[in-house]
């Protein structure tokens, strides 16, 4: 199987034998790893004045990072940011030929996704006033807003769907939860999220696409609402937010992948012990059903994450994230 089917199988839950699958929302340590700028440095605002040659060797080398990424550490999935500034916001005509150049270059070898929610992530410390008077005062804004967002994001999805298989799915990256709780009450991401996020899943699936959905923090409370939705698979199950995986897995049951859990504060603070003695907990409580797991930080390898404790943490998934081959747990 190709990294793309094995990523496939174990976002439907089915047991793959081999390796657990692993990837990274975000990779940004590409200068220690590669000498190279990662996307998120590199703002392309003179995009348009480009000469056609010079915007196509950005592509090639967008493509190409992103792929040699995956190649060295065995990421069977690549989440794709088209990092430019286009003069029209609705023309995806860029994103169309990233995703066209990375299929080009590693043909159907990845699972190719890019961020498509919606849903209202939690606002940051200049809007969070403005945001909860809102949410309380004028919820019916938040729902008109809610509905072009909605709207907008499918429009978009069908866009790429007309081209052809270039994409597999979507990241749902809006966050929800501070490490202590929700930043919405249960009752309140039933009203402004919940049916949002449940309606956009529903419609990328009929074009054929997978969601996982990302949110950091401590989900527990709202973990319920968001399995209901029925996304393909939930990330990041973070650690310092109180998120267990055998928790999150008896309550959402056998039938939604399950992605993270490496704790990244240890990995960026920790002992070399216990960054160890968290990967291999990670590895066998997630990989503890035989299926649905896939391995990775519980939040991406982030800017100021040391690159050695990230090959480290990388190192022993090659090593003991193997399925065995009777019991379908690690070996």
């Amino acid at each position: 199987m190709t990294n793309r089917e094995r990523f496939i199988r174990t976002l439907r839950c089915e047991p793959i034998g081999g390796r657990v699958p692993t990837f990274e929302l975000v990779f940004f340590l590409t200068m220690e790893a590669f000498g190279r700028i990662h996307f998120s440095q590199r703002h392309y605002g003179q995009w348009n004045q480009m000469t056609r040659a010079e915007q196509t060797l950005h592509i090639k080398d967008m493509a190409d990072l992103y792929i040699q990424t995956a190649k060295r550490y065995g990421h069977s999935a690549i989440f794709v940011q088209p990092n430019v500034d286009p003069q029209d916001p609705d023309d995806l005509s860029v994103t169309l030929w990233l995703l066209e150049e990375i299929r080009e270059q590693s043909g159907d070898e990845y699972f190719l996704m890019l961020h498509g929610d919606p849903t209202w992530a939690m606002p940051d410390g200049a809007n969070m006033m403005e945001f909860s008077t809102m949410m309380y005062e004028e919820p019916e804004k938040l729902h008109e807003q809610s509905k072009r967002r909605l709207d907008n994001a499918l429009r978009v999805a069908a866009e790429l769907d007309r081209h052809g298989h270039l994409l597999d799915g979507f990241g749902l990256c809006s966050d929800y939860c501070f490490n202590v709780n929700p930043f919405y009450t249960p009752e309140l991401f039933a009203e402004l999220i919940a049916p949002y996020l449940k309606e956009v899943i529903s419609e990328y699936r009929k074009m054929g696409y997978y969601s996982i959905k990302h949110t950091d923090g401590n989900i527990m409370p709202i973990l319920d609402q968001i399995a209901a939705c029925r996304p393909d698979a939930i990330h990041s199950l973070d650690p310092q937010g109180g998120v267990s995986l055998p928790k999150v897995r008896e309550a959402v049951g056998p039938d939604i992948c399950l992605v993270g859990n490496v704790n990244c504060g240890l990995l960026q603070t920790g002992t070399d012990e216990e960054c160890d003695e968290d990967v291999m907990r990670a590895l066998r409580e997630g990989m503890a059903a035989g299926r649905g797991y896939v391995f990775s930080t519980s939040n991406c390898a982030y800017t100021g994450l040391p690159l050695a404790r990230y090959e480290r943490m990388n190192e022993l998934w090659r090593r003991y994230g193997v399925y065995e081959e009777k019991t379908g747990g690690p070996a």
